[in-house]
Formats: structure tokens, sequence, C-alpha cells
């Protein structure tokens, strides 16, 4: 069980693989399309996974639903339909985010999606909050089932948390070649009734026995390979990779499975792990019957410690989960996503005072910037000083009230903005000054400090300052000095 009412297969059929089949400019015939998805339901794989961005996996499931209830295609039970908003950062008013469920809903011919997961591409725009706002409000009335996140890392997941947001799941990458999610994420996850739905399980395919002894492939042509092939590099090589295949054919030879069996069964192990999302190239092949192994066996602990023994052999891929769609290494399918992010409006609108060449301000929209005559951050020259930050969200919504870490990732995410909306870069932070309400709580906002600025070690002071203004505990000001 996913969530309270949402009952789901352990293995979530993912349709991803539809846009990479669909590169050439043709989609993929519908009936066909729906009738192999339907041959995945009869075989128990009853659960889809999909976005409004692969290809047009929405318009097919759409006709194979259809097809359930008209009794085309023969199902024990109503399957279970996914999918993912993936906007664009901007304005997150409620016909916004309205629009957007609306088109996945008659795409996919419903009156309620079973679990709408959102994707966001910046923190620095903070409009995910307001977008959650607006689909709780969708879920009250009944076009929603239950609301998931997507690529969303541990700080940014506790901030949602803290705000409320009723968030049952947040899929991720997660396998025996990228356990980013064995550490905090689990731990905030089972604190916290959230559930991972894992993908990139077989690492696109390369967890396999074909690729057990076989040479480091060239001239990848599918993306799915494309993308976990940067993975395979970045752990330590294919040398490295052929060492943890090696373990985990020794283990499938015991239990009489293939790779791929292990390695998903690896993953249905791991504690907070509700299912995990294996790929399908709908009518071009399937391992259905392949996958159906996966429950025939189980890891013990001989097993675990022959895959650990490889596994250590293995450099573990930096950051936290969805770190690869916002910061370099950037190991997605198109590599490098610098282009993209940086093409994103800049967070804050900068002006330039008259009569004051060479210096320019930002605002935030706060009622008092203008009463108590100051701007949320000026630039001058080459410098950018960032004024004192709490986590107020809008027209002056707390973030994160009573938890000192979700609010420090808050405002640490608007110091961000405001640095980059007036030409700097995070890099360029030269100081930054944090004031506690209270210093016991030192260590918790510390080490979110760490986490944005573990690689650019600004000058830093801590101060308790027991009268901070409003129910706040904690405020941050910071100084860049743009490079050239």
């Amino acid at each position: 069980m996913l969530a309270p009412g949402l009952e789901i297969s352990r293995i979530v059929t993912g349709l991803w693989q539809v846009a990479d089949m669909e590169r050439g400019g043709a989609e993929l015939p519908r009936g066909p399309a729906a009738a192999a998805m339907a041959d995945y339901a009869r075989a128990g794989f009853d659960t889809f996974d999909m976005a409004d961005h692969y290809g047009s996996a929405e318009e097919i499931a759409g006709e194979f639903l259809a097809g359930v209830r008209s009794g085309k295609f023969a199902a024990a039970a109503m399957p279970r339909a996914f999918t993912k908003w993936c906007p664009e950062p901007g304005p997150m008013d409620a016909a916004t985010v309205r629009a957007g469920v609306q088109r996945s809903l008659e795409r996919l011919r419903l009156d309620r999606i079973d679990l709408l997961q959102l994707h966001w591409w910046s923190w620095m725009h903070p409009q995910y909050l307001d977008a959650v706002k607006a689909l709780r409000a969708l879920q009250t009335e009944g076009r929603i089932g239950h609301i998931g996140v997507t690529n969303v890392d541990t700080d940014h997941l506790r901030v949602l948390v803290a705000q409320g947001a009723p968030v049952v799941s947040n899929q991720i990458s997660f396998s025996l070649i990228d356990r980013r999610a064995a550490g905090p994420m689990t731990e905030f996850c089972l604190a916290n009734n959230i559930r991972l739905l894992a993908y990139g399980t077989l690492a696109g395919g390369f967890l396999a026995d074909r690729w057990v002894g076989a040479p480091e492939p060239a001239g990848i042509g599918d993306w799915s390979k494309m993308k976990y092939l940067r993975f395979i590099r970045t752990v330590g090589g294919w040398g490295v990779f052929q060492t943890l295949l090696g373990a985990l054919a020794a283990v499938a030879r015991r239990h009489r499975v293939s790779v791929s069996n292990v390695a998903v069964r690896w993953v249905l192990q791991q504690r907070a792990v509700a299912a995990v999302i294996v790929g399908a190239r709908l009518g071009e092949r399937e391992h259905r019957a392949d996958n159906l192994r996966v429950f025939s066996f189980a890891l013990d602990d001989d097993d675990t410690a022959r895959i650990d023994a490889a596994l250590a052999k293995c450099a573990p891929i930096p950051g936290d989960c969805g770190d690869e769609y916002r910061r370099p290494p950037y190991l997605t399918a198109s590599g490098d996503l610098g282009h993209h992010l940086s093409s994103l409006p800049p967070v804050f609108k900068a002006v330039s005072p008259p009569g004051r060449p060479g210096r320019s301000r930002i605002d935030s929209g706060s009622v008092w910037e203008p009463v108590c005559g100051y701007s949320r951050a000026v630039r001058a020259g080459t410098r950018i000083c960032v004024s004192g930050t709490t986590a107020t969200h809008g027209g002056g919504e707390m973030v994160g009230k009573g938890d000192p870490a979700a609010q420090t990732v808050y405002i640490l995410d608007k110091i961000a903005a405001s640095v980059m909306s007036l030409g700097g870069r995070l890099d360029d932070i030269v100081r930054t000054r944090i004031y506690l309400r209270d210093a016991g709580q030192w260590e918790a906002v510390s080490r979110v400090h760490g986490r944005y600025f573990g690689d650019i070690r600004p000058a830093n002071t801590m101060i308790e300052v027991s009268g901070l203004i409003g129910d706040y505990d904690v405020e941050i000001e910071a100084e860049a000095e743009v490079g050239p």
C-alpha cells in the first residue's frame, strides 16, 4: 500500500521510454500500445507511471483505461495510473495549476488521477509551495487522489512537510549504483510516512545478465542507457561496474534467478521503498515473466555481504536525490542541463536607481521594503549585499514554523535567488551571517548551511539573538563578490 486507499503493485510499469520510442516524431499507434499495457495488467503489473512530457504516454494510457472500463481489455481491478506535472517555474496561481492537471485528466480520460506527482526545476523559485497548495485544493475537489513529488531532495522535502503538504511519495533514482536515497532520505521518509518510488533500478538495462563480462558499449542510442552509462562512469567506470555485476551474478546463480531480479530485489528490500519502477518499451519487448521471479526469493545476510563487498569499490554518487537535474554533474539523458536552468527567468527583477551608475537592486515584494527604505539585495559594482532574510513566503506566510532547518533551506534558496537576479552565482558569496533565536539549534542550521556552501566555504558568523523579530528561528544575511 502506497497510501490509505491506494494499493499498488510493487513493480510499477514505467512509460518513460514512450518518449524515446517516439524520438523520430511519429507517435506510437495507440491501439496496439494500449493492448500492450493490457498484457502487463493481466500479468499482475497493473500500476503504471508516466508524465505529461513522456511523448504520448498519457494518451496511450487513456486509451487503455477506456478499454478496461468498456470491457475491451480484461482486468481483475481498475489499474492505477500515476502521472507527473513538470511545469516551468513561474506564477503558480490556482488557474495555472488547474490547467496543468486538467490536461492530464483529459489525456487519461479520467475524472480523478490516483497519484499526481510534482516535479520542480529550480528551488530558487519558491512557487512550488503555491503549486502544492493548489494541488491540495484539487485533491479536496476529488480531482486528485494523492499528491506525490519527484526528484525532491531531503531538505526540500522537509520544507514541504513543514508546510503541511500531504505528500505521500517521492519518486527518485534508487539502485545498486545510486544509493543516495539510502541515507537521510530514507530516515526522513520513515519518520514522516512518505514512501519512495524507485526508478533507475536496472540502470537503464545495464544491471542484467547480458552485460556480465561484456565490454563497455560504444554508440549508445537510447536515452535510458545514455543516462545510466553516466552513472556507471561516476561510480568508478566499467571495470568497477563489472565487479558489481560479478557479485550479482553469483547471488543470482544461488537463487536461480537473473541479475536483474537481484538488482530489483535489493531495492525492494530497502526500508522506505514502496515500489520500483521498471520501464517498458510497449509492443517492442517485455520481461514480465522474468520480473515476476523477483517475488520468488529474498536476499539473506550472505547475499547482502557479497553485494556490500562489491559496492565498497563503488564511489558514491554526489549530492542528494534529484541533484542530477539541478547541479553538476547533471547525470541525465541529455547530460548538461545548465543551458535549460540558465534560461529560466530570474526570480526577482533588477532595477537601476536613477543617477546611480553601476548600482542596481531588487525587491522581493514585501510591504516593508518601501516603508522601511531597504532592498532585498543591492549590487554596487562587483559587490552584492543581501539583507537579513527570513523564511517569509509571498505576502507574509512563514515557511517552516518551528523547524529551524526548514527555515534555513528556504532562506538560502531566497539568498541564492537574490544574488543570481543581480548577475552573481551562489559560489560568489564570500560571507554569511546567521542569527539564531536559540543557539541550541546551531547544528541543524549549520548542516543545512554546509550542504549549500560545503565547497564554497564563505566566511561565516553565527550569533544568538533572543530578540529576533517575529516568530522566526533564523535570519541570515550574505555578501557576494562577483568574479569576472
